[in-house]
């Protein structure tokens, strides 16, 4: 019985310092402030492009940058669990941390002003750890197209 008390102290110690590593590690700025246009190497398991060459072409929007820019701010802001790190204007980084463990993800998007007075949104959803998400970032980042969409 002791022995079995002391294994799973040392099970929750183990579990806690991943947790706690996972979700006070230190997220660079700089590190995930990514250009969906200039992506060449991603874990395709656990990220989301929608870019030329991507998982889906760019999302075009008969808006201008500015306007986009606007819907794109509350879309990110009524997310849960999701803050701006990187970026201002027409080119954004946000992290959004899942509920329980808080696993990081990183959506980068820029858009990109068109001649037609439209804008192309490119966007990069992925993750930092691991190398399935469960569709976690193809999810948020089909979701946040659709919802610029409409």
């Amino acid at each position: 019985m002791k022995r079995m008390s002391y294994l799973l102290l040392v099970l929750l110690v183990l579990v806690g310092g991943l947790v706690g590593y996972v979700r006070f590690s230190p997220n660079e700025p700089a590190a995930w402030h990514a250009d969906p246009l200039q992506v060449t190497e991603r874990g395709a398991d656990n990220s989301f492009l929608a870019a030329p060459g991507g998982d889906v072409a760019p999302l075009h929007l008969a808006l201008p940058p500015d306007q986009v820019a606007a819907r794109l701010e509350k879309i990110a802001a009524a997310w849960p669990r999701t803050k701006a790190i990187a970026g201002a204007g027409f080119h954004r980084t946000w992290i959004t941390r899942t509920k329980w463990w808080g696993f990081p993800d990183f959506t980068s998007v820029r858009l990109v002003p068109t001649d037609d007075g439209g804008t192309d949104v490119t966007l990069f959803a992925r993750s930092r750890f691991g190398r399935s998400d469960l569709g976690v970032n193809r999810a948020r980042g089909q979701e946040w197209l659709a919802r610029l969409r409409s």
